[in-house]
């Protein structure tokens, strides 16, 4: 065991010391405070450019209907040919030309709009829903019907769905299940890049080391087992290290965010705050992100914390063993595109069945994915925040386990004669001989 500490120490430091690993440990986190502030950014900037729109309305509402606003300004021509306007338009600085057709026999206008440039969907979005309220509120008068628009107005209803779930003492819980979605989606594709990152990271290392000859000289005091274990127990406890910098800079960067965007909950849209699942009906007080904390404070996290770490390190080390084994079969990363292949399907299987698994939790697909232990780590982590049986997890763990040793056991055989040979490309079934050798 001491030798195999060694080699975790040598692998540690050599990482930790590199200026790529002091970069993307600070770097990772700023990119992910960045995706939450800069929507709220660009939607606080607005377009100013003064837009002036001619329209051709043939339809006789159109005036009433298309209101000015901050940065668009309407004319109407409803006597204008468009080939007249359109030698004109440059000339006058116009944004667009609109015209409206005559209203049919089903009481339907159409709408064309002429630039020499593509027209912004703002635009677009501000005429077609105006004309579209305009010619429901013609269809509706034609109707006669006396107070029909505050009939119409009354029936709309929104009845937002609140769940809840019981816990062992039958108390109630409120959930979020776009909340559940979201942290699930996040620890998934955590463990899937991880697994992928670092694992890439053990095979270069050890065809690195195979390539200096340095490897020569290691295994001359240790056994390759030995060395196998150390290299992805050095990089594994890098990998942690990181994600545990990595977290306390985002919590610390989103308690700085929910301070910076502070929004009084009473300015928020009805709808939004519905989808959340709080009562608009009554007045609310705070911000959106205290109500987005107080969901977030629903969630077990120590549960998911800890599945987590246990379903990255033994995925990290089920992978790991087999991407150093790919490793010490090959000279070079051009010769580990075809021994990869076999490593990175189930992965990549598993990332597919992540996706199933956010909108079907509980799915025979998504129970197989979260027990086959190749794919286990990201499907279970995606099942976990909508709850999941004890006996559930147990057993997938317990499989990941026992695979996690048979896999360490095959990898060991391969890598303990790949590591010392050179000048040959093996073949799949070269390295199954290896794997049968006795010593």
């Amino acid at each position: 065991m001491k030798k195999i500490f060694l080699i975790i120490e040598r692998e540690f430091l050599t990482r930790v010391k590199k200026k790529s690993f002091i970069i993307t440990t600070i770097l990772v986190p700023a990119l992910l405070a960045g995706l939450m502030i800069v929507p709220f950014l660009i939607q606080s900037v607005k377009d100013d450019q003064q837009k002036t729109i001619i329209v051709i309305d043939r339809s006789g509402m159109a005036e009433k209907a298309l209101t000015n606003t901050q940065n668009t300004v309407f004319h109407f021509r409803p006597g204008a040919s468009l080939d007249s306007l359109k030698q004109q338009f440059e000339k006058e600085g116009w944004y667009a030309i609109a015209t409206i057709s005559p209203m049919d026999a089903e009481k339907q206008v159409s709408i064309g709009m002429y630039a020499f440039r593509q027209i912004n969907m703002e635009v677009q979005k501000h005429v077609e829903r105006n004309m579209e309220k305009a010619v429901e509120q013609y269809k509706l008068a034609s109707y006669q019907i006396p107070g029909l628009d505050t009939i119409l107005a009354s029936v709309k209803t929104k009845i937002p769905v609140k769940t809840f779930v019981w816990d062992e003492d039958g108390k109630e819980k409120a959930t979020h299940t776009g909340l559940s979605m979201g942290i699930s989606y996040l620890f998934s594709l955590m463990i899937y890049m991880f697994i992928l990152m670092f694992g890439n990271m053990v095979m270069r290392g050890v065809i690195e080391e195979k390539n200096n000859r340095i490897i020569e000289v290691i295994v001359s005091s240790v056994k390759p087992f030995q060395l196998m274990m150390g290299k992805i127990t050095g990089v594994a406890s890098v990998g942690l290290l990181q994600f545990i910098i990595w977290i306390l800079l985002t919590l610390v960067l989103a308690v700085a965010a929910q301070s910076f965007f502070t929004v009084p909950a009473a300015d928020v849209a009805p709808a939004i705050a519905g989808s959340a699942g709080v009562d608009v009906t009554k007045t609310l007080e705070g911000t959106i992100a205290a109500d987005i904390f107080g969901m977030l404070g629903s969630v077990n996290f120590v549960a998911l914390i800890a599945a987590f770490l246990f379903y990255f390190l033994f995925g990290y080390f089920l992978y790991a063993a087999l991407f150093a084994a790919v490793g010490s079969a090959v000279e070079n990363e051009a010769d580990t595109q075809q021994l990869t292949i076999p490593v990175t399907i189930p992965l990549i299987l598993g990332l597919f069945l992540m996706m199933h698994t956010f909108r079907y939790p509980d799915s025979s697909l998504s129970f197989w994915g979260s027990m086959i232990p190749f794919t286990s780590p990201m499907v279970m982590m995606a099942r976990m925040p909508f709850g999941v049986p004890f006996w559930e997890i147990a057993l997938s763990l317990s499989l990941l386990l026992l695979t996690f040793i048979a896999i360490v056991w095959f990898a060991g055989k391969i890598y303990r004669v790949g590591i010392l040979m050179y000048g040959k490309k093996p073949t799949l079934r070269e390295i199954w001989k290896w794997v049968t050798y006795k010593n």
